[in-house]
C-alpha cells in the first residue's frame, strides 16, 4: 500500500483537475475584546488540494483552524463546506464527524493505552473510550487499522503503550488517528515539529501521498518542508490574507519578504 502511494502523481498535477473547492471562507471576521484576530478574510481549499498556510506568529492562523472545526464562532461572515454545508451552524463533534480531522500542534494522545488500542478508539469516535475498547471490531475496521499502521511505519509498534513512543512517533500516531476516520478534510498544525530528518522526509512524502484523496491544509513554519509540499501558499498577516500562490509566486512578494520571509 505504501509504494503504491508514494508512485502517484504529484497533488499539483490532481489539483490542475478539479475546480469545485471543498471549503469556503468569506469575509471572516473574528474578535477577542477588541483585538482583531481575523478581518474579512476570504479562502478557498480545493477538492484534494494540498495547501500550506504560513504567516508570523499572531497572524491568525491558530484562528482560522478554531474556526473551522468550530471552536471559536466568527462575529460575521461564511463558512461553506462540501458546497452546501454551512459550518458555522455545526459543533466541533458534528463537524468532526462530516469529515473534517484536526491534528493540533502538541500530540494528543492516549498515553497507558496501547498505539493500536489508540486507532482504535479514533475509529469509533461516537463511543466513550471503554465502550470502544470493549466492542468488537469487524474485519474491515481491523484492515482500515493495519493499512494506517502500515503507512505511518508503526506496525512494530502496535502493542507498545502510546507514552513510550517518540515524539515523532505521536506525531505520527495522531495523524493516523485522523486517518482512521477517512476525513475529506485534515487540517494539520506544525506537524513536523520535533521531528528528525528523517521522520520530516516521510511526513512530506505521506501528505504527497495522500493529496488527491485528500484536502489538506497544514500550517508550518519550516519553510524547507513548506516547500517540499506546497502546491499552493496561503499567507497571513495580521488577521487578514497577505498573499496567495505557488510558494515561488509568494516568495517573490515584496509584502511578505518584509513581514515575514526577511531578506
Amino acid at each position: 500500500m505504501t509504494d503504491q502511494l508514494f508512485t502517484q502523481p504529484h497533488p499539483a498535477d490532481r489539483f490542475r483537475q478539479h475546480s469545485d473547492p471543498l471549503l469556503q471562507l468569506n469575509n471572516i471576521n473574528v474578535s477577542f475584546d477588541g483585538f482583531h484576530a481575523l478581518t474579512d478574510l476570504s479562502l478557498n481549499i480545493g477538492v484534494g488540494e494540498l495547501r500550506c498556510v504560513i504567516g508570523p506568529n499572531g497572524a491568525g492562523k491558530t484562528t482560522l483552524m478554531d474556526v473551522i472545526t468550530g471552536k471559536t464562532r466568527p462575529d460575521n461572515g461564511q463558512i461553506t463546506y462540501d458546497q452546501d454545508t454551512d459550518l458555522t451552524t455545526l459543533s466541533p463533534v458534528e463537524i468532526a464527524r462530516i469529515g473534517i480531522g484536526r491534528k493540533f500542534q502538541k500530540p494528543t494522545v492516549f498515553e497507558a493505552l496501547s498505539v493500536f488500542e489508540n486507532l482504535e478508539i479514533a475509529l469509533k469516535t461516537d463511543k466513550s473510550v471503554w465502550a470502544c475498547l470493549r466492542a468488537r471490531l469487524d474485519s474491515e475496521q481491523r484492515d482500515r487499522i493495519d493499512d494506517v499502521l502500515k503507512l505511518l511505519r508503526l506496525g512494530a509498534e502496535r502493542a507498545r503503550p502510546a507514552g513510550l513512543l517518540s515524539h515523532g512517533q505521536k506525531q505520527f500516531l495522531e495523524i493516523g488517528m485522523l486517518l482512521v476516520q477517512e476525513p475529506h478534510l485534515l487540517l494539520l498544525d506544525e506537524p513536523a515539529a520535533g521531528m528528525t530528518d528523517a521522520e520530516t522526509d516521510y511526513t512530506a512524502e505521506l501528505f504527497r501521498s495522500l493529496a488527491g484523496k485528500h484536502s489538506l491544509m497544514v500550517v508550518e513554519h519550516d519553510m524547507g518542508f513548506v516547500e517540499t509540499i506546497a502546491d499552493h501558499v496561503t499567507v497571513l498577516h495580521q488577521g487578514q490574507v497577505l498573499a496567495e500562490g505557488s510558494l515561488r509566486e509568494v516568495q517573490a512578494n515584496e509584502q511578505v519578504i518584509d513581514v515575514y520571509l526577511g531578506r
